[in-house]
């Protein structure tokens, strides 16, 4: 019997080829593997794709509601958000898929797993750290870096290499944006994004929803309910976290939410831009945000901002399956015990803005940050803790005149 691999398929034109390549390289029997993680239409006609093209065995594991309760539900949690801007989309589902790659490699008795990542990007990173933390012991092939025996470097190579290997599918060597979907975001990368200079096109670009100034000129008020820091309910409407961002994906898509233009700087070293729409995801960080807020004291709340940070640098490095990310994710679980309430937002042209956040656990107290002196506040009281406060600045003025007055003297 021939040993086995197990590829990351998608169905493009890369894995696609990648598939007599294995056969003919190595001499494998290929068994695909596609994550559904929300690619939704991506997936239509995988099946006889994969036997075409020559595969033994093709699986598509629906596993959507872990990857929104396991990835995306913990760093929505933790605030994480890379370089300011990134909502992590891409990167919380690829230990997912390396996950139950190893998995179905496992159960295959398969050598090795292949992924189509290129030696420039992140993917390879973070495809690659997960197989290694999970299955050591199994091979890992990324064509793209084997130069010696992966050939080709354009489309209209690949399309030529498969069309020889008796695989003639209808695919185009235009050139076009390079996507990466699942329900959270989109990504788009490529074409005149390549170029900072250039505007994005978003007549052409965009997928998941419409820009700002083709959103509807009235606004919309939605209100999101959470238990423990996850949300619980769309407009008082119980639902799983999962049928909740398709929703979300919906309205935030309608009203020109949650497309970003961002630089980023990848693990390997380089700039990338790319365009980004991730309208539930931004309208759900949002959400979270202020009921925080609200809740969370300042000293939590401040230590939670320094670590989210820290909690989205591992996670875009690839690094989730590492006691690092488990530590940090315990001590956001504890902080989200009281975050616990409803936020109400109004979604306008591309922004969301607050309209009133309300939980039984708010810190807020009205007596105390009015005007109005209340019983739990004596004005009085600043006095003496603005002298402490400032006790060291004070010494500090005092000690320097000091010195002044002697050199003058002097």
């Amino acid at each position: 019997m021939k040993e086995k691999v197990v590829l990351a398929y998608s169905g493009g034109l890369d894995t696609t080829a990648v598939i007599p390549w294995l056969k003919e390289t190595y001499n494998y029997d290929v068994i695909c593997c596609c994550v559904d993680v929300g690619q939704e239409s991506e997936l239509d006609g995988l099946d006889e794709r994969a036997k075409i093209s020559g595969a033994e065995k093709l699986y598509i594991l629906d596993v959507v509601d872990e990857f929104v309760d396991d990835f995306i539900m913990p760093t929505v949690k933790a605030g994480a958000v890379y370089e300011n801007k990134y909502l992590l989309g891409t990167a919380f589902a690829r230990p997912l898929i390396a996950k139950k790659l190893v998995e179905i490699a496992r159960k295959e008795g398969a050598v090795a797993i292949c992924h189509g990542a290129t030696g420039k990007g992140n993917d390879q990173v973070r495809f690659e750290l997960g197989i290694k933390a999970l299955a050591p012991d199994i091979k890992v092939i990324a064509p793209w870096r084997c130069n010696d025996t992966w050939k080709m470097q354009s489309r209209q190579d690949e399309i030529d290499y498969c069309k020889a290997h008796g695989i003639d599918l209808p695919f185009s060597p235009d050139s076009s944006y390079s996507r990466d979907r699942n329900l959270w975001h989109i990504s788009h990368e490529g074409l005149e994004l390549e170029d900072p200079s250039q505007e994005p096109n978003y007549e052409h670009l965009l997928v998941l929803g419409v820009s700002p100034e083709k959103a509807p000129d009235e606004p919309e008020y939605i209100t999101l309910s959470f238990e423990q820091g996850a949300p619980v309910a769309l407009n008082g409407q119980k639902m799983k976290a999962s049928d909740i961002l398709r929703k979300l994906n919906e309205l935030g898509g309608k009203h020109g939410i949650g497309i970003i233009d961002i630089v980023e700087n990848r693990v390997v070293g380089m700039k990338s831009r790319g365009v980004y729409e991730t309208p539930g995801g931004t309208i759900l960080v949002e959400a979270h945000t202020q009921l925080e807020e609200l809740i969370l004291d300042r000293d939590t709340l401040s230590l939670k901002k320094e670590l989210s940070n820290r909690f989205a640098n591992i996670l875009y490095e690839g690094k989730w399956f590492t006691p690092l990310r488990e530590a940090l994710q315990a001590f956001v679980e504890k902080t989200q015990e009281p975050v616990t309430g409803e936020v109400k937002l109004k979604l306008y042209k591309g922004n969301i803005i607050k309209a009133g956040t309300t939980s039984p656990n708010s810190m807020y107290s009205e007596s105390l940050a009015s005007f109005t002196t209340g019983d739990l506040y004596d004005h009085h009281d600043a006095e003496g803790f603005i002298n402490l406060f400032g006790l060291s600045l004070r010494v500090r003025a005092m000690l320097n005149e000091k010195k002044k007055q002697e050199d003058l003297s002097n």
